[in-house]
């Protein structure tokens, strides 16, 4: 299967895939997805084949606003309307009980639940109304690797198992949405993205859980992320928590037989005496920019096979640091250097 590289120009001809069954990987302002007709379970069946994804992680469902929510979701209370006029379109998944037989157990993962994001990105809101049909959209990548951020990720790992690839440039944040579970009586958090629970609870006035517990080998996930290995390159990653770890860390790369990679600000970087085995990748002057960079990063060290270890730098867990360290300690399998 050829891989075609289209453009916003070309909308019709990825909204035709769409409702021809094939998968087009779609941008959002988080991550890139790999989108399928939500409602044809052939194609979605065939995301998780293209993936190489486990069949018991549920995906989530991109809309074009709430009005397709509505379409099979049960009634939504009042804090939910709250939450989708607060912050849809934009980087915030929610968990809905849905109506009866309205979507595929290849979507849900056998639940009576199902994740819907408005995403705030025009290409792929048009690609959606275009196409009629609410589409699902896990990252398009391999299943337990980086989530890709640009377009030319996508077709690193998913060329010629997919139609084709809706390019819109690089994404805004980097890190993919924060998912709200209100299903449940109590609001809860399963993934920590970009809108923080402060923010949430502000909208909804009640308290907001934390969930982002992993889930038992026979348990099926509520939302991405909650189960299986996510994130982590072929290289083991070490998070770096503290200046005299960095201090540890020079010398310690320097008597390494292999080439060492460093993700840090760019104070990290030039602050040190590299020895020439070490090659870095900067992740900007502070957590904004180093959660934008750090899947790209994971990623480009992917590409060069030599480097054995990668040593990235730790942020503070305040605001969109949470989902940095998330994502950052998933990749790492929550080995620090001081640890190693």
């Amino acid at each position: 299967m050829d891989t075609k590289i289209y453009t916003k120009k070309d909308l019709k001809l990825a909204a035709k895939d769409i409702n021809d069954g094939e998968l087009v990987s779609f941008p959002t302002e988080t991550v890139y997805g790999l989108g399928a007709d939500a409602t044809n379970e052939i194609a979605v069946k065939a995301v998780y084949a293209a993936k190489g994804r486990p069949s018991d992680n549920p995906l989530i469902v991109h809309v074009d606003g709430p009005n397709m929510v509505k379409k099979y979701a049960q009634p939504l209370s009042p804090e939910a309307q709250s939450l989708l006029d607060t912050f849809w379109p934009g980087p915030l998944t929610i968990i809905f009980k849905l109506k009866p037989n309205v979507l595929s157990k290849a979507v849900t993962g056998g639940l009576d639940t199902a994740a819907f994001r408005n995403p705030n990105n025009d290409v792929t809101l048009s690609l959606i109304r275009e196409a009629g049909v609410p589409i699902v959209g896990p990252s398009a990548n391999t299943s337990g690797k980086p989530s890709p951020t640009k377009a030319e990720h996508v077709y690193h790992d998913l060329k010629g198992k997919i139609s084709g690839i809706l390019d819109d440039g690089e994404s805004k944040y980097g890190v993919e949405s924060t998912v709200l579970d209100m299903s449940t009586d109590t609001p809860a958090i399963l993934r920590p993205g970009a809108i923080t629970s402060t923010e949430i609870e502000k909208v909804i006035n009640k308290p907001v859980l934390d969930q982002r517990t992993k889930v038992a080998d026979n348990q099926v996930p509520k939302a991405p992320g909650m189960k299986y290995k996510h994130y982590a390159p072929n290289a083991q990653v070490y998070i770096v928590d503290n200046e005299d770890e960095w201090k540890s860390s020079v010398k310690w790369a320097a008597e390494q037989n292999h080439p060492v990679g460093i993700m840090a600000d760019n104070k990290n970087i030039d602050k040190y005496d590299w020895s020439d085995n070490v090659e870095t990748f900067s992740l900007g002057d502070n957590v904004n920019s180093a959660s934008h960079l750090l899947f790209a990063g994971l990623r480009h060290f992917d590409n060069e096979p030599e480097v054995k270890s990668i040593l990235t730098q730790a942020f503070s867990s305040d605001g969109i640091g949470e989902a940095y360290m998330n994502r950052l300690n998933k990749s790492a399998g929550q080995v620090h250097f001081n640890l190693k």
